[in-house]
């Protein structure tokens, strides 16, 4: 009799949505040792109330505490033999925050990490490092937020720097990025351009995996894909063009990305090009991933994934 599959699970509380990931281990395939086996994601966009109120409001927080209770049950049915549950920038710099966190925990028993900015920052990339050991060269990885932007910068497989900068898709829709905050992000991109004579871009998150789709055919996107700076900068040219409301329609967008998709394809391109990279490498993950990735390492004492093109 066949034994039931061990599966690992992640749940991301971002700005925008909250996210529940759920992968089995593959104990005979060493090229691909996880599985997804169920992803649900709610837009509960709880930067709306954090960047502009300083804190969660009661109605969010009911939500939350109630998408908690029904994340519970879906890892009690999927067996989930362990888990990681992580609040990235809109609970962080919120009020209430770590009230609201302890309050799941007491209706719920899940334990929410408040993630500071740079242990987001590694989690996004650290479990990653070890691919790039054997290529060599510089990177630096991109993830745009709700709330915040992380980048990391690896030089032949180390890992340099992990920065957060509280500006994100959300944020900048809130018009609550301080502009001292825009200037350091900037002047951060413009050091790096004159340190190094070429980093490659790598971008994680939902935002750019949608912006790939967008951009590329449908039979073309692959577990790993190249974006080419000229059809993101394209593509956002085009995105520009229309209201939220058509973009939905155009672009085939849910409503809770039809909005924030823009801030992020410009933060994209800033990045790109101030860098002058000619594309970014897109792996099809994101920080679930790399929560659930950590939990494989902890385990299993191994990395997961392929090394990047």
């Amino acid at each position: 009799m066949s034994q039931n599959p061990i599966t690992y699970a992640a749940i991301d509380i971002g700005s925008n949505a909250v996210r529940l990931l759920i992968k089995s281990v593959n104990p005979d395939n060493e090229a691909e040792p996880l599985s997804k086996v169920q992803l649900v994601r709610v837009p509960l966009r709880l930067g709306g109330d954090a960047f502009t109120k300083g804190k969660i409001s009661k109605k969010k927080a009911k939500q939350l505490i109630s998408l908690m209770k029904a994340y519970k049950e879906l890892m009690f049915i999927y067996d989930v033999q362990d888990y990681r549950a992580c609040a990235t920038s809109a609970m962080r710099d919120s009020a209430n925050g770590k009230k609201l966190a302890d309050t799941i925990y007491e209706k719920t028993g899940i334990v929410i990490e408040i993630l500071k900015g740079e242990e987001e920052a590694e989690l996004l990339s650290d479990d990653r490092v070890e691919r790039l050991t054997a290529q060599g060269g510089n990177y630096l990885y991109v993830d745009v937020g709700g709330g915040s932007t992380e980048l990391n910068l690896v030089v032949d497989g180390r890992l340099l720097s992990s920065h957060s900068f509280n500006i994100g898709t959300v944020r900048l829709l809130s018009e609550m990025v301080k502009p001292g905050e825009r200037q350091a992000f900037s002047h951060y991109l413009r050091d790096l351009a004159a340190q190094y004579d070429s980093i490659r871009v790598v971008g994680t998150g939902g935002n750019i995996n949608k912006l790939v789709r967008l951009a590329m055919p449908d039979p073309v996107v692959q577990r790993i894909n190249i974006l080419t700076t000229e059809k993101l900068m394209a593509l956002t040219d085009e995105l520009k063009q229309y209201s939220p409301g058509e973009r939905m329609v155009r672009f085939g967008l849910k409503p809770d990305r039809t909005d924030v998709i823009v801030p992020a394809a410009d933060i994209f391109v800033e990045v790109l090009t101030t860098l002058h990279a000619d594309d970014v490498i897109v792996p099809i993950s994101g920080l679930s991933d790399g929560i659930i990735d950590r939990i494989y390492l902890r385990h299993h004492g191994t990395p997961v994934g392929e090394p990047l093109p």
